[in-house]
């Protein structure tokens, strides 16, 4: 939107303090990548804005920051994170999941420790596991990793609220320390069923076979929530025998559940898997649905060693057999093992940090 980018800035600041007229959505783009005067002028504004509109203009850099990935509120959601308001908390430390500047580590700790609301510090919990996995890789400092993991550790003993222990388990999950492995199983078997969520959802991250027989045991439950959570871990642990139960899940009443049974065969790999999503995808009448599932068979062309392969490339008249052999011929050429391999960065670059990091209202549901 070049027209946006000339915009004065002062017109923006007249109309976010014009509480009469609808703020213009176009105006938000102006807000991307803030800095120098504009950023100054935005921050002298902000606390004289009411807070149903602070609410309503950082829930609105959120969403269209999930829409767009060449947008930035990094700048805003550092400024507003200590805001008075806990939902303006909440959401810029959402906003700021994506990043993984060392600095907001410090940032997320304190929130953790002394937030008095919980979905904050759950929010915080969760932004912390993006660093608990970049060590876990080698990304950070290993007294920086252990000091992130043991204060994960305390809080899960520590808080009162599960929303705040089921967050700090997940995040702290990606870890391979011995003791994690005795926290999952116990949130697993604890009988409270958001807890259990969330030792599935630790069973995919910790990628260890161990849970092979857990995770098989949740695919068909009879709570979307824990059918999802199942699916992922599955495609995460890589568990081969799963993929029966997976490609049934792809026809799932919840789109949610659907989503991961397709990714994660993307994930676990193999002919049977391949061959599936491709009639998924000639079967889909619907533009978002087929854009994922052919994102699932570029990942899942990744994860058998071929090259991208785009079925939006062939002409609409190819039947489904020339396609099949199109593939066959291209997998035999490269003399590739049709089982497999996995990124160690998958977990980060699917949709979004923010599908692996469940968001409050699904455990709310669970609780329903």
């Amino acid at each position: 939107m070049p027209e946006i980018s000339e915009l004065p800035f002062q017109k923006l600041i007249d109309a976010l303090l014009d509480l009469e007229l609808t703020f213009e959505p176009r105006y938000l783009y102006r807000l991307s990548d803030l800095e120098g005067e504009d950023l100054d002028l935005f921050l002298e504004t902000w606390p004289h804005l009411p807070i149903w509109r602070r609410q309503a203009l950082i829930e609105d850099l959120l969403e269209l920051g999930k829409a767009d990935d060449l947008l930035s509120f990094e700048n805003i959601a550092r400024n507003v994170i200590a805001d008075e308001d806990p939902q303006v908390r909440l959401i810029a430390v959402q906003i700021l999941w994506e990043f993984e500047n060392r600095d907001l580590i410090p940032l997320y700790l304190e929130m953790l420790r002394s937030d008095p609301v919980a979905e904050v510090r759950a929010a915080s919990a969760s932004g912390l596991g993006r660093f608990v996995y970049l060590g876990e890789i080698d990304q950070l400092p290993q007294d920086l990793s252990t000091e992130i993991e043991d204060r994960l550790l305390a809080i899960y003993q520590q808080d009162g609220e599960v929303l705040v222990k089921c967050r700090s388990l997940e995040a702290v999950s990606y870890t391979s320390r011995s003791e994690i492995s005795g926290l999952i199983d116990s949130a697993f078997n604890s009988g409270d069923p958001v807890l259990k969520v969330s030792a599935m959802i630790a069973m995919g991250r910790s990628m260890d076979p161990r849970w092979e027989r857990e995770v098989l045991s949740m695919l068909n439950h009879k709570k979307p929530i824990m059918r999802a959570e199942a699916a992922r871990a599955a495609g995460e642990i890589g568990i081969k025998e799963a993929v029966s139960t997976l490609i049934e899940l792809t026809t799932d009443s919840e789109e949610e559940v659907r989503s991961a049974a397709i990714w994660s065969l993307s994930e676990i790999g193999g002919d049977r898997a391949r061959r599936h999503l491709e009639m998924l995808f000639h079967e889909s009448d619907d533009d978002r649905e087929a854009d994922f599932i052919e994102s699932a068979l570029d990942n899942i062309a990744f994860t058998n060693g071929m090259q991208p392969f785009s079925l939006l490339d062939l002409p609409e008249e190819d039947s489904e057999d020339e396609l099949l052999d199109m593939l066959i011929s291209q997998e035999s050429s490269m003399e590739v093992d049709g089982n497999g391999s996995s990124d160690p960065n998958h977990r980060l670059s699917n949709e979004d940090f923010l599908d692996d990091m469940q968001a409050d209202d699904e455990g709310e549901g669970l609780r329903d």
